[in-house]
């Protein structure tokens, strides 16, 4: 038979907050905000509209840098000569690294470059160091893409720099930014680094600043990437970790600097004004035990294979229910991984999400003797 088991139920009190849902206002032409735990979209505004991403290319850029050091096919140290085309774009009055032509440069500088000072000519030298040549990198990217799930993207080039096959939405941005943060948090670290000093060859060191305007504020930003081209103007995707909580914006067609800046502070902290992070399960973390049948053990433990959090709105009071559901008793064998439940969340009485439950242990099936005994119990007394 099919048994609901409430296992958790919380009430949250909150506040009316001074702007609602509705009231949101944005000086951008597309954006998005999102909970980074629950990964739950709070805000959207022309999400899938189509962009040039401009140098939030560059996230991307990183993403597959990082994945071939993961992999061991480079390393931080490895040498990666500068190629004449890779010295001209810190020569045609695009953001720079300021390498030189024929230098060795380090995977580590060059990923410095384009995290901390966005340079496209540090892009160029990578995307050839690894892949032979920009193209090809590019195919590694758009196969990235696919990957994370980001459904209206096209990679071109390793720097975003104008070009109309180079296109992307802020959905998909923060997909990919999302990624990053979830995937690689401790190379993640280094896009809050506020300054990067290039030791060059054959000059002075150049010390340049983060062009994240965000990360000197001073509000838990740490991250993630600006861009502009003339036919997009200005563009951000910017994460803040606040007490434990993460929101993640991306923003596009800011109509100046000043713009970008203010605009996506606002949304940021909009995003933690409007909404509380419940957290309702972790990851292998066990939940409840089911009664198990025929099995060398009485229960089993249910885990989810996920963190499973949920954003409420503060406009007034929610009640949040997490019941078990599954057919029960579970009859053993039972294996580790095995699907034995669901687990249903409800707000206020609407179901939000069903998550599937796992068997947290092997359970073998005990001998015949308890098994008839187990039986004859059951038939007199009603349970296992």
């Amino acid at each position: 038979m099919k048994n609901f088991k409430t296992i958790l139920s919380i009430l949250i009190l909150v506040f009316v907050t001074q702007k609602s849902f509705s009231e949101m206002q944005v000086s951008a032409n597309y954006a998005i905000i999102q909970d980074h735990l629950s990964g739950e979209i709070l805000y959207e505004k022309d999400a899938d509209t189509r962009i040039y991403p401009a140098s939030m290319t560059k996230i991307m850029t990183t993403i597959v840098a990082f994945d071939f050091i993961k992999s061991g096919e480079t390393s931080f140290d490895e040498l990666i000569i500068v190629s004449e085309n890779a010295w001209r774009m810190s020569q045609s009055g695009y953001s720079s690294m300021f390498i030189m032509l024929d230098d060795q440069v380090s995977v580590f500088d060059l990923l410095m470059g384009i995290i901390i000072v966005s340079g496209n000519d540090a892009c160029v030298a990578l995307a050839e160091g690894l892949s032979g040549n920009e193209a090809a990198f590019a195919v590694v990217m758009n196969e990235k893409a696919k990957e994370i799930g980001m459904e209206d993207t096209n990679f071109s080039n390793s720097s975003g720099i104008s070009d109309p096959d180079n296109y992307s939405t802020v959905r998909d941005i923060l997909k990919m930014s999302r990624y990053l943060i979830i995937n690689y948090p401790e190379f993640y670290e280094y896009f809050k680094e506020k300054t990067f000093t290039w030791d060059r060859t054959g000059g002075d060191p150049i010390t340049q600043g983060n062009r994240n305007p965000l990360l000197y504020k001073n509000i838990g930003v740490d991250g993630i990437k600006t861009g502009f081209l003339t036919v997009e103007k200005y563009s951000l995707s910017s994460s803040m970790l606040n007490k434990g909580r993460r929101i993640n914006v991306v923003g596009s067609g800011f109509a100046s600097k000043n713009s970008r800046s203010r605009e996506s502070a606002k949304m940021l902290s909009w995003g933690y004004r409007t909404f509380d992070t419940v957290k309702i399960a972790l990851k292998n973390s066990p939940i409840d035990s089911l009664k198990v049948w025929e099995g060398k053990k009485k229960i089993v433990e249910a885990v989810t294979f996920e963190d499973v959090y949920l954003s409420i709105p503060k406009r007034k009071k929610k009640s949040i229910k997490a019941v078990m559901e599954y057919t029960g008793p579970i009859k053993a064998p039972i294996r580790k991984g095995d699907k034995i439940g669901l687990l249903n969340i409800y707000i206020n009485g609407e179901l939000k999400k069903k998550v599937n439950l796992y068997s947290n242990e092997n359970i073998k099936r005990a001998n015949i003797f308890s098994r008839l005994f187990n039986s004859l119990n059951y038939l007199v007394w009603g349970d296992v």
